[in-house]
């Protein structure tokens, strides 16, 4: 049997790939597990400078495998265990963890629908890049379930939290142009042109001043939750920090010398 995640690293970029295909990519507790750890491996290994997170198939990712989840509470009625829901503090709060906290930006290619727990994948990374064909759903409520895989956090930031109240009460597709015009998705490109213009957005991220990126996501998660005055203490902090890294040094050399800077990641 295939692997339900495919999980390389070439030239500083890991490329994270759901693979269950057959299944829209649901996600089942082996997939579960193998993102988990991928996520993890990426984000703890210095020679991965940035992270394609992207999918097989005609979905992106469908969310919970509905099939195994019934199984799994009837199980639980059975046990008295009520272990099902753990998946939540178990598997999806350690991917959505990694993706959003990883010192290297993550892109995520959306290839077709993104529902539930795949919604909140996508919206974990940093940037999304969508296919004119996908679309997305909470689909959260229309299981009798709230939201999971940071979506009560990452989409209220994105599009503001009255449409994203909007958007969980009341589940619907979301086309790609829609998605755009919400500011959900980066950029919005034909089917055909996914794959190539996701993985060339990624290697340019990873080819690129990694430390200065880490504190951009550093210092804009720090300032969704932090007056001005803190986020200016921060990104001090941080500038500081930027400013003492070798690539900073080689990026305004290169501006003197009208030359393609060449970053070392460091």
């Amino acid at each position: 049997m295939a692997d339900t995640v495919l999980y390389e690293v070439s030239d500083g970029l890991a490329t994270i790939t759901l693979n269950r295909p057959d299944a829209m990519n649901a996600m089942n507790v082996e997939a579960k597990v193998a993102l988990r750890e991928a996520a993890r491996s990426a984000a703890a290994d210095p020679a991965v400078r940035a992270v394609l997170l992207t999918a097989t198939g005609r979905a992106f990712c469908v969310g919970q495998d509905l099939k195994e989840h019934v199984g799994l509470l009837q199980e639980d009625r059975e046990t008295g265990s009520g272990q099902t829901m753990s998946t939540v503090r178990e598997h999806y709060n350690p991917i959505v963890r990694a993706l959003t906290g990883m010192p290297k930006p993550v892109v995520a290619g959306v290839n077709g629908v993104a529902a539930g727990a795949g919604f909140g994948f996508a919206l974990a990374a940093d940037y999304r890049i969508v296919a004119d064909t996908a679309s997305f759903n909470t689909s959260f409520a229309g299981v009798a379930l709230t939201a999971d895989s940071g979506v009560s956090w990452t989409l209220s930031r994105l599009i503001g939290p009255g449409r994203a109240a909007d958007l969980l009460l009341f589940p619907r597709g979301i086309k790609a142009q829609e998605a755009y015009d919400l500011g959900i998705a980066n950029q919005v490109v034909p089917a055909a042109e996914l794959a190539e213009t996701a993985l060339k957005t990624a290697r340019a991220l990873a080819e690129g001043p990694t430390l200065a990126y880490a504190a951009i996501k550093e210092s804009l998660a720090y300032a969704a939750g932090h007056s001005l005055d803190e986020a200016l203490d921060k990104e001090d902090e941080l500038q500081t920090r930027a400013g003492a890294s070798e690539d900073h040094t080689i990026a305004v050399k290169a501006f003197l010398d009208k030359a393609k800077p060449k970053y070392l990641g460091r």
